[in-house]
C-alpha cells in the first residue's frame, strides 16, 4: 500500500508591487532609511575641484580685482598728478614770463613797453635818470624809420631851465609845474625845405605834463607865451624868426614837441601836408616810439649832456600832439 504522501507547504504571500495601492499594506510617509554602512565612494567624485578649494579661487579672484582697481587707481591719481603739475608749471610760466629761446633777456622786447609806460615814465620817483642828449639825439643823422631819408642834425642842447626853450607865461608854467631839463635839438628836413626844433620836457609827473599840456594851448591862442626855435647858424635863422607850425604831446611825464619853420622864412600854408608829416615823424614816431620806448624798456643811454649854446628868438604853433600856427 501507498505511503501517504506528505502534506503540501503554504506558498508565501506575493510581495507588494511598488507603486500599487495596497490597502494592506501600510503607505510609507518618508523614504526608508538608509542601509548604513560605508558610502560608495562614487559619491564623492567630480568633475571639478571640490567646493571646499572655490572659496580659497574666489578670494584669489576678488584679491586679483582688487588689486587692478588699486594699480588703475594710483595711475589715474598719478595722471592727475602729473597734469596737475603741468598746469601749475603752465601758469607759473606765464607769471615769471620765462623769456622764449633766442630772445634776450637783458633788453625787453618792445610789446612790453605798455605795461613799462604805466609805471618806470609815469613819474621822476621812478625814472630817475636825467635825460642826455646822446640818449635823445646820438648822431649827426636822424633816422625816423628804416628806409626813410635821414634829418641832418644841425645843432642840439640840453639845459636844466626850461625857460630856454619857451618865452613868456609857457616859461613860467613850466617851471611851477616842476620842469627841471629840455633837450632839444635843430634839424633839417630831408628835401631841405622845412627846419626844425624837437625836443622833450622833463616834469615831475604825468599828472604835470598833463596840465601843462592843456595849458599851453590856451596861452598860446591868447599869445602869452611862445616856443623858440633854435638857430644852429646864420642860414637857419628862420626856425628861430618865422612863422611856425609846432606840435606836442604828453607820454610818462615828459612832453614831447616839434616846431617847423618853412627853410625861406615864408610863412606856411595851411595846405602844407609835409608839415604835418614832419610834425607825425619827429614826435610820435621818433620820440615817443623811438626814443621814450627806449626809455621805458630799459634802453638809457648815460652819457654826458651835451653844453653847446642856446639859440634865441622864437615862434609859436599849437598843440595836443597838438599843432597850431602864429
Amino acid at each position: 500500500m501507498p505511503a501517504p504522501a506528505p502534506p503540501p507547504v503554504p506558498a508565501p504571500p506575493p510581495a507588494p508591487v511598488p507603486g500599487r495601492f495596497d490597502p494592506d499594506v501600510p503607505r510609507a510617509t518618508a523614504p526608508p532609511a538608509a542601509v548604513p554602512g560605508p558610502a560608495p565612494a562614487a559619491v564623492f567624485r567630480t568633475t571639478e575641484p571640490l567646493d571646499l578649494s572655490r572659496p580659497s579661487r574666489a578670494e584669489r579672484r576678488r584679491g586679483g580685482g582688487r588689486a587692478w582697481q588699486a594699480l588703475i587707481g594710483g595711475a589715474a591719481v598719478l595722471m592727475l598728478l602729473a597734469l596737475g603739475g603741468l598746469a601749475v608749471a603752465a601758469l607759473l610760466d606765464d607769471r615769471t614770463g620765462t623769456p622764449q629761446a633766442g630772445t634776450p633777456t637783458g633788453q625787453p622786447v618792445v610789446e612790453q613797453s605798455a605795461a613799462a609806460d604805466g609805471t618806470d615814465l609815469d613819474s621822476r620817483d621812478t625814472d630817475q635818470l636825467a635825460l642826455t642828449v646822446k640818449e635823445v639825439f646820438p648822431g649827426k643823422r636822424l633816422v625816423v624809420a628804416d628806409g626813410q631819408p635821414a634829418y641832418p642834425v644841425l645843432k642840439t642842447h640840453s639845459s636844466g631851465s626850461c625857460g630856454v626853450a619857451v618865452t613868456g607865461e609857457i616859461a613860467d608854467l613850466l617851471t611851477w609845474l616842476g620842469c627841471n631839463q629840455v633837450v632839444r635839438a635843430t634839424l633839417r628836413s630831408p628835401d631841405g625845405d622845412h627846419l626844425l626844433t624837437a625836443g622833450l620836457f622833463n616834469l615831475t609827473d604825468v599828472a604835470s605834463a598833463q596840465r601843462a599840456r592843456d595849458r599851453i594851448r590856451q596861452l598860446l591862442d591868447e599869445r602869452q607865451g611862445r616856443f623858440r626855435g633854435m638857430a644852429a647858424n646864420e642860414d637857419t635863422e628862420a626856425v628861430a624868426k618865422a612863422a611856425a607850425r609846432i606840435g606836442w604831446q604828453v607820454r610818462g611825464h615828459y612832453i614831447a614837441y616839434c616846431l617847423v619853420t618853412r627853410a625861406d622864412g615864408k610863412k606856411i600854408a595851411a595846405t602844407d601836408s609835409r608839415t604835418r608829416e614832419i610834425l607825425y615823424d619827429m614826435i610820435e614816431v621818433y620820440l615817443n616810439r623811438g626814443v621814450l620806448e627806449r626809455r621805458a624798456n630799459g634802453g638809457v643811454a648815460n652819457q654826458p649832456t651835451d653844453t653847446t649854446s642856446d639859440g634865441p628868438a622864437g615862434q609859436d604853433g599849437t598843440g595836443n600832439r597838438n599843432s597850431s600856427d602864429n
